[in-house]
């Protein structure tokens, strides 16, 4: 562009991006009819690990790409985003008649009438139709690039700002929908935690039982045997994996509700979650009994965590 065009005062702000949630699918455009020309910009965005920008322009329109891309580039953070700028001149504007190319035209016919004799007039829209007579207008940049320039960057912003409204409306439900997984994923662990404080001494009184069964024919301290499956029973122990995964659910509705540019961040957090819940189920003791609950209720954790990835991979 060739200057700095004076962007007009958006709706938007920084202050309104940190507290907002937003999705990166929605759809916007903007038009506007001014300085004898129509401009629409229409913005269409789905989900992207980066910010991929797609701009397509009219044919002369070329040099307004890296603003284009700069002011996107300060509103957008992550998705893919197709950007469409349609122009169209009105008026006078949409005319481009070559008078040079015309007067030759009409020269030549009126040589002609008086070499033949012809006393017919020649017809004006006759002459119009001639080749090289009506054209296309000249490239806009070349005639009033300021105007161009401060009308693209008005229509523009406005579309981002319909965009972001958009979006942060989509990014609204997906946290209240986020928000009743992480409720549910709470409710569970919070199943599993007398389960498995029951479920370590019944284990390790089963282990001991089976030690005693196996080692009947050996010399060893029945109370060793006791020690080493009281041991064992507490290496099963998931206390440590519920409080972990507890903390991670916090700080997960911490980013839903203050953060901004939210999607990594909670990736990271159902990654760790993840592992939790993983960890968890490999230290599950018994097939029987508490145990069994616990592997149920650690699968459905697991479900839930997996269904938070889904949706996450939709937050910017």
């Amino acid at each position: 562009m060739s200057g700095a065009p004076t962007r007009p005062t958006s709706a938007w702000s920084a202050e309104t991006a940190a507290k907002s949630l937003k999705s990166m699918t929605g759809y916007a455009q903007a038009e506007r009819v001014e300085h004898g020309f129509s401009m629409r910009v229409s913005v269409r965005s789905v989900n992207h690990r980066f910010l991929d920008l797609h701009v397509r322009l009219p044919e002369g329109f070329e040099p307004l790409e890296p603003q284009i891309r700069k002011i996107i580039r300060e509103r957008v953070r992550r998705g893919h985003l197709d950007v469409t700028l349609r122009y169209e001149p009105a008026g006078p504007a949409a005319l481009a008649i070559n008078e040079r190319v015309a007067a030759a035209y009409v020269e030549a016919v009126n040589g002609l009438r008086k070499k033949f004799g012809i006393v017919a007039e020649p017809d004006l829209l006759s002459v119009l139709r001639l080749p090289g007579v009506m054209g296309l207008p000249s490239t806009p940049l070349d005639q009033e690039p300021a105007k161009l320039e401060d009308t693209l960057a008005a229509c523009l912003e406005e579309a981002l700002d319909k965009l972001d409204r958009m979006r942060g409306h989509e990014g609204d439900a997906l946290r209240q929908e986020m928000l009743r997984r992480l409720a549910h994923i709470t409710d569970l662990a919070a199943r599993v935690d007398p389960l498995a404080e029951r479920a370590r001494p019944a284990f390790a009184k089963r282990l001991e039982t089976r030690l005693q069964e196996l080692l009947a024919e050996t010399q060893l301290d029945p109370v060793r045997i006791t020690q080493e499956a009281a041991i064992a029973a507490e290496r099963s122990d998931v206390s440590e994996e519920l409080t972990r995964l507890a903390s991670h659910v916090r700080q997960f509705e911490s980013v839903l509700t203050t953060a901004s540019d939210a999607g990594k961040k909670l990736d990271f957090l159902l990654q760790e979650m993840q592992r939790e819940a993983n960890t968890l189920l490999s230290k599950t003791p018994g097939h029987e009994g508490e145990g069994i609950e616990i592997t149920t209720l650690g699968l459905e954790i697991k479900s839930e965590i997996e269904k938070l990835r889904e949706q996450v991979q939709n937050v910017e």
